[in-house]
């Protein structure tokens, strides 16, 4: 399974694991891939440098990264509670309507109410940078595409690589162009952030279009080793995962929320739905009672990054603690209808080495 991107990180195998779980980042890195942490969740730039820490002492060693959200072009922000006057009441009142409707509770009156995901915001995606470059990572990768020049200039000057997702093979001559050492062909069935083109006919697109110049990995419907060999057979350098790890032993995160983690494994690969409700942008996420409410002709239109989730922050603190699975919230790629069980990472990586292995020998074989 070895490829050229191996040798550049020093990897056994070129499989790069996203994930907000600095755990499962580190299981995925000592199993021989690359672990890449989101940040975005990390609303106070010290708790993200506490999980870079902790990444530092239990890696073996290890090469990893860091995911960010950061669009290119520099915003003019205001603080959480500036951009939350910009949000309608009417659509506060829809979403306070929906959850009774749905069945949800109000918080505990002694839950403390978050501000939603600040890692959406400009200003904290560059604390985030700033953070990442204070420890040995290997990798800053930018989820909303190419990050701004100055900071594409400043990652590469302490030798580190940077990567940028790219749904159109135009979206990667672009980040090529401004600089970008590897392109992630994320394709439609990905979970999360995806566009329009789905995986078998976006990945050879973007390696014939800048694969001589930078590294591509294949992103999007990824989780099994089959799945690998069909898309190095497509010309990727390797395979960016992300939904195969949330139903991880090792993802503390799911634990937490036991009717998440039910949704999941009860899911098939139909029962997702890329909609815009999660933070203003079209991500996949699971299907369920809260996003078929934001297809009712009642609802709203969703609004822009970062309203959407500033709108919904509090929404999804409920839903989280009213251990229902019907109607969690959560990104997921349509490979959530292979995710049937708790595994180590460790075991995932050795089935999809063994699966690859097994599927390259058939091709071999079929000569």
């Amino acid at each position: 399974m070895k490829t050229r991107i191996c040798e550049e990180f020093g990897i056994e195998y070129p499989i790069f694991g996203f994930t907000p779980s600095p755990e499962v980042a580190a299981a995925i890195s000592r199993a021989g891939g690359m672990g890449v942490v989101g940040a975005v969740r990390y609303n106070d730039p010290a708790d993200l440098a506490d999980a870079l820490d902790w990444m530092d002492a239990n890696t073996d060693g290890k090469p990893y990264g860091v995911d960010v959200v950061m669009p290119m072009k520099i915003p003019t922000e205001g603080t959480p509670t500036d951009l939350g006057e910009l949000i309608p009441q009417a659509h506060r009142e829809w979403v306070d309507q929906t959850l009774l409707k749905l069945g949800v509770p109000p918080l505990p009156d002694e839950t403390q109410r978050g501000d939603g995901v600040l890692g959406w915001l400009h200003s904290v995606a560059r604390s985030h940078v700033d953070i990442a470059l204070e420890h040995p990572i290997k990798l800053i990768a930018n989820a909303l595409g190419s990050p701004p020049d100055d900071i594409i200039e400043r990652v590469h000057k302490q030798g580190v690589k940077v990567a940028a997702l790219a749904g159109k093979a135009a979206h990667a001559e672009r980040h090529v162009t401004r600089g970008v050492d590897i392109v992630v062909a994320q394709g439609h069935e990905a979970g999360g952030h995806t566009g329009e083109i789905a995986s078998m006919v976006l990945w050879p697109e973007i390696v014939d279009a800048v694969g001589d110049k930078a590294y591509v990995l294949g992103a999007g419907g990824i989780g099994s080793g089959r799945q690998i060999a069909a898309a190095l057979a497509l010309g990727v350098d390797g395979v960016w995962m992300g939904s195969m790890w949330l139903t991880t032993k090792e993802n503390q995160m799911m634990a937490e929320v036991g009717a998440t983690t039910q949704a999941l494994l009860n899911a098939t690969s139909a029962d997702t739905v890329r909609t815009r409700v999660y933070t203003g942008k079209p991500a996949r996420l699971l299907k369920t009672e809260w996003t078929n409410a934001w297809e009712a002709d009642d609802a709203p239109d969703p609004l822009p990054m970062p309203l959407q989730n500033l709108l919904v922050a509090e929404a999804h603190q409920r839903i989280m603690l009213s251990n229902n699975p019907s109607v969690v919230s959560m990104p997921v790629g349509q490979i959530v209808g292979r995710m049937n069980e708790i595994r180590p990472v460790a075991d995932i990586i050795a089935e999809l080495v063994n699966d690859y292995e097994e599927a390259a020998k058939r091709i071999n074989d079929s000569r």
